[in-house]
């Protein structure tokens, strides 16, 4: 249900979370989730930019939360990637679609839309260090 690219940024945050009191840097990060370096270097850069992160340079440097995990939902983490917040669309792709003039979909969707940000709204990375 995410895209490669949230799925690491998810897991980056998590790794992040399991230890939040170092800076890690993204080679070692990219390491532990199985993510191209490079690649994921961008990304926690990205995330640095969404406020989600903060970054050092230098010896010693890397990248730590900037909130407690508990303060950090999934959502927070998926929807610059994914901009899942976006998905009002047709789900039968319909222009018309509307609660007004429905598609034969239109009202399952909506119920599985709002399941799914509702999902990702309240889970927070605490709630995924705990299961890891």
């Amino acid at each position: 249900m995410l895209s490669r690219t949230a799925l690491h940024a998810v897991k980056a945050v998590v790794a992040l979370a399991e230890r939040p009191d170092e800076n890690q840097g993204a080679a070692a990060i990219a390491e532990r989730v199985g993510a191209p370096p490079n690649y994921l270097g961008k990304l926690l850069q990205a995330m640095v930019q969404q406020g989600l992160l903060t970054s050092h340079k230098g010896m010693g440097g890397g990248f730590r939360l900037a909130r407690r995990p508990d303060e950090i939902t999934v959502y927070d983490v998926v929807e610059p990637i994914d901009r899942v917040s976006r998905w009002e669309g047709c789900f039968l792709g319909q222009g018309a679609c509307s609660p007004e003039c429905p598609c034969a979909m239109h009202d399952r969707a909506v119920i599985v839309r709002a399941g799914y940000l509702s999902l990702l709204k309240g889970s927070r990375i605490a709630d995924l260090l705990r299961r890891n």
